[in-house]
Order: structure tokens, then sequence, then C-alpha cells
């Protein structure tokens, strides 16, 4: 293939997914500037083996390489010594630390509820372990199917429902007890 029907064809297949693997990276990573990096170097891959790619639908095939990416480089930074938390706080999607222009709701009570609310889920959600935050972010926020999370992770789909059935009952108890924990103000 030649280098410009190369890249055009990368553009139009691949770039359309750059949100979705920097959204998969930001959870896998949980570090915002680690999920950039993973982002970078796994668009850089995807170019680079592109030509090996077959089919129409590059999502999960891209998916797949950032997700690798970024177990490779917690592994990297294991191995190191350094270790990431997320803090919500500084990784949260707060629009107004991305510049984005606020526009107050019409009832903003309840704006503050859902964004209380989307806390809670985020927080409870990040404190799943890897394999179970892997698969209800990839089905869940990422809307891929069973047979693109099997893809992507590289698992039977059977262990990819295992893993979301486990997956959601954990983060269903994590969200009951930190409502309880919030309402009883302990």
């Amino acid at each position: 293939m030649h280098d410009e029907a190369k890249r055009a064809r990368f553009e139009m297949l691949v770039l359309p997914h750059l949100d979705a693997a920097h959204g998969l990276a930001r959870w896998l990573a949980r570090d915002a500037v680690q999920a950039e990096e993973a982002v970078q170097e796994a668009f850089l891959r995807a170019f680079r083996f592109f030509g090996s790619f077959q089919g129409e639908d590059a999502r999960p095939w891209l998916l797949g390489i950032v997700r690798n990416t970024c177990y490779t480089q917690i592994e990297r930074e294991r191995q190191g010594g350094a270790q990431a938390h997320f803090d919500e706080e500084v990784h949260g999607e707060d629009a107004a630390s991305q510049g984005a222009v606020l526009r107050f709701p019409v009832d903003p009570e309840a704006a503050a509820i859902g964004r209380a609310e989307r806390e809670l889920v985020h927080r409870s959600l990040a404190d799943l372990p890897p394999e179970y935050r892997e698969a209800v972010v990839l089905r869940e926020l990422q809307g891929c199917s069973y047979r693109e999370i099997a893809r992507i992770a590289g698992i039977p789909i059977g262990t990819v429902m295992s893993r979301l059935a486990r997956g959601r009952k954990l983060l269903q108890r994590a969200l009951a007890l930190r409502m309880r924990k919030r309402d009883t103000g302990t």
C-alpha cells in the first residue's frame, strides 16, 4: 500500500476512534499523563502496523493496541517502583479544567446532585480490580459488544461475560457502600 493511500485509509478508519482510545487509556492508566503517552504510543504502533490490519472496523483493533500499550506502560512503571494513583480532583472529567465554557443549568441543585452521583460512580469504578474495570468500561462507557471486548482483551467471550457480571456486581456493592457512608456521614 502506498504511503499516501495508507495514511488516508488510516485517517478514515482509525482517527475517528481517538476519543474512545483516550477514554479507555484514562481508565486503564488512571493517570492523565500516562494515558496521553499511551494513546500517542498506541497510535504510532497502529500506524506502523496498519498494513496488517484487515477489515473496515478499526475500533476493536485500535482499542486492543491501546489496552496492550497501557498494560505495558503500567508494568514498566511497576518495575521502576513508581505508582500512579487515581485522583478524581486531578483526573476527573471536570469540563472547566479542560477549558470548556460552562453554562449554568436551569436547576443548580439537580446539577449538583448529578455531579455528586457521577463522582460516586467514577470513584467506585476506579476502585475495581483492573480486569473488571476494563470490561465494564469497554461495555458500559465505550459501548463495545461482547465480541469486540473479547477481541480487544484477547480473551474468550465467556470470560468477558463473567468479568462483566462480576464487575457489575462489585460496582453495585461499592456504590451501595459509598451511598450508605455518604448518607450516614461516616
